[in-house]
């Protein structure tokens, strides 16, 4: 009985490691500076702050990810069904040029920025990124719903939408 409670409790602890949620973003991962479109310097905060009182769906992709290549259909569905929720692209592309490309050829609709400080920076520190894409939802109150989502299909990313 000692080995099973033992073996209950190891993986329990496991899955709680793999599975950390956060409700609202570290100072650090506010203060991360971002590349818009325009080659403008942008915080995360401001970005935050610029779609304050809507529900956000955040994609953390880059253009040469093939499961966010494959997932970019999801998306765009979602997208397509609930046209009142923000989507907000945060992009790991090594260079502008590149991401700016991706976007156009992609055609994606939404607000994009550059994650300049890449998967080590303050923001991907933040999500302890080991994987893209990675999908998150803020909702209208500025706190952090879903957090660690890599599927489109996550009943929990689904239910946060509605």
């Amino acid at each position: 009985m000692k080995h099973i409670f033992l073996v209950s409790l190891f993986v329990s602890t496991l899955l709680s490691c793999q599975n950390r949620v956060e409700t609202e973003f570290s100072e650090a991962a506010l203060n991360d500076a971002f590349v818009t479109l325009n080659g403008d310097s942008i915080l995360f905060k401001t970005i935050l702050e610029n779609h304050q009182g809507n529900t956000v769906f955040i994609d953390v992709w880059a253009s040469w990810c093939k499961d966010c290549l494959e997932g970019l259909p999801s998306v765009k569905a979602l997208q397509a069904k609930h046209s009142e929720v923000d989507f907000v692209y945060l992009s790991l592309d090594k260079t502008q040029k590149a991401w700016r490309k991706g976007v156009d050829r992609l055609e994606i609709k939404g607000d994009h920025y550059l994650m300049q400080s890449g998967w080590k920076g303050a923001m991907g520190t933040f999500l302890d990124l080991d994987w893209i894409p990675r999908y998150m939802i803020i909702d209208k109150q500025g706190t952090i719903k879903v957090f660690n989502a890599i599927k489109t299909s996550d009943i929990t990313l689904i239910n946060n939408l509605k």
